[in-house]
């Protein structure tokens, strides 16, 4: 073995498991406190910021610790397993550092990474609009050149960390009139000041900790140099973040599977029925087989387009497969877990309650699943041609 890999993979294994101690030592103690009163874990990020999770993806060259997608994933999923409102915090940060690292011009880059690796600003991607979710192309808000730079005017919503962040790729209208569409399209960075304000806290079924929000624009003016990738090629841009992203809600949906999984084969090994603990019953016996299979095809698709990206390979079919499959997982393994708790799954005592509240965001976040089988089909055509 290569000597650079074989350390790498000691530093990747030294820190996974400083990840596994903070999360038993500081996080799972306090989770259904914060959970209950949907309360942003301040402490909690900070202590993120010194593990250096806002850089995790970000080249160490730019104060980044420079992890393989891989890594990454194999630590939200550890994250998602205790608590996934944590993942989704730095989540949306690193896919705007993603699209710097890819898009971004030199100074850019020098400019941005360093403060956005140390956690320095924070912030995420601001593409969603009332009228806009799914089809990018339908967006509305306009950014017209001016001596300044860029006047924009717009609203945005369901904006991960839109309330604590500081800082977002904002993804922009700059000709309305382009056809197609997405050549009208632009991304820049949009730190907050004078014209961009939030408009109001979203209350979610679930994903509670983490704020999402909207966003307002009015005659905010950002400088040209925060235009990434040129004009006319923010959808490129989006989509090029989105990619990372898509493999950590994959992850996020191992993990949220994963604890469903974990806790019921805890649970069914305690709680006596008919003489004998419930996983002695061939029905609870069928629903963890299942469980621990889906879960296990889960991770083997995460990981398959974690390889993908960190080859630098084109892979929205890859992260498209291991999100769809990875997000639906968490969803039947939290229905399963719950009906293997019974009543006690019901309670808000327990996790099992929570993990069914959050899983189906994973449905709908990073494009909707409906969407990625569309993806994924559009790619198989493409990739074998008659």
């Amino acid at each position: 073995m290569d000597v650079n890999i074989a350390r790498q993979s000691e530093e990747d294994d030294a820190l996974l498991d400083a990840i596994e101690k903070w999360l038993e030592r500081d996080v799972r103690p306090h989770v259904l406190r914060l959970e209950h009163a949907d309360e942003y874990p301040h402490e909690m990020v900070a202590q993120m910021k010194a593990l250096g999770l806002f850089g995790a993806t970000i080249p160490a060259e730019y104060g980044g610790l420079g992890l393989s997608a891989t890594t990454y994933a194999k630590i939200v999923e550890k994250i998602a397993e205790t608590w996934m409102s944590l993942s989704g915090i730095f989540n949306s940060h690193l896919i705007m550092a993603a699209i710097v690292t890819r898009m971004g011009t030199e100074e850019q880059k020098a400019k941005w990474l360093p403060k956005f690796a140390s956690g320095e600003i924070r912030g995420g991607l601001a593409l969603t609009e009332p009228d806009c979710g799914t089809d990018l192309q339908a967006i509305r808000t306009r950014a017209r050149r001016s001596n300044e730079g860029y006047v924009i005017n717009g609203t945005k919503t369901w904006i991960s960390n839109g309330i604590e962040g500081t800082c977002f790729a904002l993804l922009v209208k700059t000709d309305p009139e382009a056809e197609p569409r997405h050549k009208g399209m632009s991304m820049v960075l949009a730190p907050k000041g004078p014209g961009f304000r939030v408009g109001r806290k979203l209350e979610k079924l679930g994903y509670k900790g983490i704020d999402s929000a909207e966003l307002v624009f009015e005659d905010y003016v950002v400088p040209a140099e925060n235009l990434i990738g040129g004009e006319g090629r923010g959808l490129q841009a989006a989509l090029s973040g989105l990619e990372l992203g898509r493999i950590n809600v994959a992850a996020r949906g191992c993990g949220l599977a994963s604890a469903a999984l974990k806790d019921s084969v805890r649970y069914s090994q305690i709680r006596r029925t008919m003489g004998k603990p419930i996983c002695e019953h061939q029905a609870i016996q069928l629903k963890l087989g299942e469980m621990a299979t889906r879960l296990q095809a889960a991770r083997l698709l995460t990981y398959d387009a974690a390889r993908a990206y960190d080859k630098g390979e084109r892979c929205d079919m890859e992260a498209g497969m291991a999100k769809y499959f990875a997000s639906e997982a968490a969803v039947e393994n939290s229905m399963e877990a719950m009906r293997i708790h019974g009543g006690y799954g019901y309670s808000k005592e327990y996790h099992v309650e929570r993990y069914y509240r959050d899983a189906p965001l994973m449905c709908i976040g990073e494009g909707t699943n409906e969407m990625q089988r569309i993806i994924i089909a559009k790619q198989l055509i493409a990739r074998n041609p008659v």
